[in-house]
């Protein structure tokens, strides 16, 4: 499947969560396409289910997919590598020790692979200990410059930086965001995220000179009797990068 050539072009792609391959086909249209739509590996019984339905909204959105584990959660790694493999979405949402799974199974480069890594609340660390396993021991923390040269390793394209609790981590943020600049390395901040704070937010990746950054807006602007992402908010969300980035 090809690849939509605005997901490579913008410096700044949305990531919101679809609520329906309609509601897929809304925020596609509202973003103009500057946008992967999240999709849930958690939300399916099983891997055939998931697969099946994967491609049809990847078919519906010219595969501006991205394949999601369900609130960072590290039991889905295996199920979303499985899923990236078949269906070569725009984008994979990956545990750390996920990522090299992910990038061997999708056998290209092109696909962009994230890995989960964590605040720690002490600026210029995070926690890599995202894995199935990995995340039942105690905490493994290590500089952002390291954890950026493993994930290098690992064929991952960039850090997905979660839990951010919007602005609460902040100063550990900023380190990270100017970690990934100096490293030429994707970041994508994640987990709190909404209207109010996303200009700040992406102001400080922006002026850190990150050279592509995929906000991921979740909850904030879903309806939650519809669990559908709001068209009119993700409109909004644009606007502001269009605002920023001009």
């Amino acid at each position: 499947m090809k690849l939509s050539p605005n997901y490579y072009k913008d410096r700044v792609c949305l990531n919101v969560l679809a609520g329906s391959r309609e509601n897929a086909r809304e925020v596609y249209a509202a973003a103009e396409k500057h946008v992967v739509v999240g999709v849930l590996s958690k939300n399916y019984p099983d891997l055939a289910s998931a697969i099946e339905d994967m491609t049809k909204y990847a078919n519906d959105i010219e595969n501006a997919v991205s394949v999601g584990l369900g609130a960072g959660d590290p039991n889905q790694s295996d199920m979303v590598s499985q899923i990236s493999k078949v269906i070569q979405p725009q984008h994979v949402n990956q545990v750390f020790t996920g990522a090299p799974v992910s990038r061997a199974l999708l056998g290209q480069n092109e696909t962009v692979v994230n890995a989960l890594v964590s605040p720690t609340g002490k600026v210029g660390w995070v926690k890599i200990s995202t894995g199935p396993l990995s995340s039942t021991f105690p905490d493994a923390i290590v500089p952002v410059e390291t954890a950026i040269a493993m994930l290098k390793d690992m064929g991952a394209s960039s850090i997905k930086f979660f839990n951010m609790r919007g602005l609460t981590y902040k100063d550990e943020f900023a380190y990270v965001a100017k970690a990934c600049a100096e490293s030429h390395f994707y970041l994508e901040p994640t987990g709190g995220i909404d209207l109010e704070n996303f200009e700040e937010i992406m102001r400080i990746a922006l002026d850190a000179g990150v050279e592509k950054i995929i906000p991921h807006i979740y909850s904030s602007i879903i309806d939650s009797e519809t669990g559908n992402t709001r068209p009119e908010d993700v409109k909004t969300l644009l606007a502001m990068v269009k605002k920023l980035v001009g």
